[in-house]
């Protein structure tokens, strides 16, 4: 990098801790319960001994939960930086390989909804889903 160009270290973003990024996950992941029970036709409470409806066998209201929590991210990532829970603890996701912006935010998408990638780090501290994705979220 051009000295010209680069940012000084001390206006350089710090990555964020693995805690603040769970509480991030964790208010995402509530806020799409919210919309999945209370605006789609899921029930929370079933009559006892009654099966929930499946799909390869899995409630299809974890699988609609799913569903709204990658289209949110995939949404509100490309379009703003943060998803709600990022916004709300100050972090924003920056792309740090060059290529397409929204294409790199579905593969992060994708590995995070396998939640493992999101929780194994390396030595710099970036998750392993963003160091796939060529992303990096960082406290803003």
């Amino acid at each position: 990098m051009d000295a010209v160009t680069s940012p000084p270290r001390a206006l350089s973003p710090q990555g964020a801790s693995l805690g603040r990024r769970f509480a991030a996950w964790a208010i995402d992941w509530v806020m799409c319960l919210f919309i999945v029970f209370g605006l789609l036709p899921y029930d929370i409470v079933l009559e006892p001994g009654a099966e929930p409806p499946l799909f390869l066998g899995v409630p299809q209201s974890s699988w609609a939960l799913m569903g709204v929590f990658a289209a949110l991210n995939i949404v509100l990532v490309s379009l703003t930086g943060s998803t709600v829970g990022h916004r709300l603890l100050g972090l924003q996701v920056w792309q740090v390989r060059p290529g397409s912006f929204p294409l790199q935010v579905v593969v992060r998408t994708a590995l995070l909804c396998l939640f493992v990638p999101a929780i194994i780090t390396r030595a710099d501290g970036r998750a392993w889903h963003d160091s796939v994705a060529g992303t990096r979220i960082v406290r803003a």
